[in-house]
């Protein structure tokens, strides 16, 4: 996992190879969709859709994790071991592409240009990107960094320290079936249930030490650790809230509350409430608790690795 984390933080996953190949999340998309497709059908009463979705979902973790855990039993020992698995675990570390997403957001909206930087969010945020000022594009940024560091960095190495290539493909899979039908929209209510409450499991223990990371690199350590005790629990996510209340105290800002979504107003509650709005500055610096959080994590890996 050390090595996966290295090479994707130098690499991220370049333009050529995704023109080339794709990407494995996005083969995981294709096929997701075609199970959503065939097996999600109207007709039937929402508790057959329930069942339906279940086996469905087990199915679809279980295509890549098998072989995954196929090859890894056929791997070398040693260095040889820990380089291969390292570049097939790659693709699957979100570090470098997280990073430059979030950047990409900050360089425009610090120049003043809000409809490059409203164009930059949209491409890591659901919430509609016109109804966005400088206040809520900052917000929403900062909100996707601290989630998506759970979701996309922290949690898939996580399992892959325990598990090797089958424990970061296998969270692959549940965590791109709960973004595709973990909703709880009519078409998904039912037979996305068991993909959002496995991937509640997955990310329980993940994005609370995400949240831990953040509190301890912060210049506000006790804010940024009461925030997240405190506040993380509110959140609509039994999981997203804890990091994100802790990079709220961190940075001294709140963040959440009421976002619109495909013209519909979703009130959520404030992390932080009361602290002042999030601005374009902000976002620099919860990038650099990012990458110090990460570099961290990378310490952590190193002393498993060696212990």
């Amino acid at each position: 996992m050390l090595m996966a984390m290295a090479i994707d933080a130098v690499l991220g996953w370049p333009e050529q190879l995704f023109r080339l190949l794709g990407h494995p999340v996005i083969w995981l998309g294709w096929l997701i969709d075609r199970v959503d497709a065939a097996c999600n059908r109207k007709s039937d009463l929402p508790v057959f859709r329930r069942a339906a979705g279940t086996v469905a979902t087990l199915m679809v973790i279980a295509l890549p994790t098998l072989p995954s855990w196929a090859v890894q039993t056929q791997l070398g020992t040693g260095w040889s071991r820990i380089l291969f698995a390292g570049i097939l675990a790659w693709p699957l570390v979100a570090l470098r592409s997280l990073h430059d997403h979030v950047a990409a957001v900050e360089r425009p909206l610090r120049t003043g240009d809000v409809e490059a930087a409203r164009a930059a969010v949209s491409r890591i945020v659901g919430r509609d990107p016109a109804s966005l000022d400088e206040t809520g594009i900052a917000r929403a940024s900062i909100e996707s960094l601290a989630e998506n560091a759970s979701d996309g960095v922290v949690a898939p190495l996580f399992w892959g320290a325990i598990f090797g290539l089958p424990g970061i493909v296998g969270y692959k899979a549940i965590n791109t079936l709960d973004s595709m039908i973990g909703h709880r929209t009519p078409r998904h209510q039912a037979f996305g249930w068991a993909a959002a409450h496995i991937d509640d499991v997955a990310n329980f223990i993940p994005a609370r030490l995400t949240g831990v990371l953040f509190a301890l690199l912060s210049t506000e350590r006790r804010a940024a650790m009461w925030r997240m005790i405190s506040d993380g629990p509110r959140h609509r996510s039994v999981n997203a809230g804890w990091p994100e209340a802790a990079m709220a105290g961190a940075l001294g800002v709140q963040l959440s509350g009421p976002r619109t979504y495909h013209g519909e107003v979703a009130n959520e509650p404030w992390l932080n409430a009361g602290a002042r709005d999030p601005r374009a500055a902000d976002i620099g610096q919860a990038l650099k608790l990012y990458r110090r959080a990460m570099a961290l994590l990378a310490l952590l890996l190193l002393i498993l690795a060696v212990v």
